[in-house]
């Protein structure tokens, strides 16, 4: 068995799933007002809110992570999808990193040890999936 070579399709499978999934949910009203809170304080989002609604922004975010996902899928089969999808991955998981830095209160300390929204920091293995995923589609192989 290639492990890396297994390795690296279940990872970019998992990150496509998870965008298309995650961004289908952005359509939905609960996930629109569940992402406004970190949307509104980035400074890289913010000023969605000035040119749509609520729940446009979150259809906006939603689609641009299902068209990453496609992307990524689509990198199986063709390098250039790869090293777009790679790069828009990149876009995504920087951004949602960010929040842990521009979100009010998203930090806390339970017990003595400082916490977060978890949900959050497990964007920093989908970070390396984006970077894994550049690499191999530049690299040639």
């Amino acid at each position: 068995m290639n492990f890396s070579k297994t390795g690296y399709t279940l990872g970019v499978a998992a990150t496509a799933l998870i965008l298309i999934w995650i961004g289908i949910f952005k359509f939905t009203p609960t996930e629109a007002a569940g992402i406004m809170p970190l949307v509104q304080h980035s400074f890289f989002m913010s000023w969605l809110y000035n040119i749509g609604s609520t729940q446009g922004v979150s259809n906006f975010i939603g689609t641009f992570e299902i068209i990453t996902g496609l992307l990524l899928i689509a990198s199986f089969w063709n390098r250039k999808a790869g090293l777009i999808g790679g790069y828009l991955t990149l876009v995504i998981f920087l951004t949602t990193i960010s929040f842990l830095f521009t979100t009010p209160g998203v930090w806390k300390v339970v017990d003595g040890v400082p916490t977060t929204d978890f949900f959050i920091v497990k964007d920093l293995a989908y970070l390396a999936i984006g970077f894994l995923i550049i690499g191999k589609n530049t690299s040639g192989n």
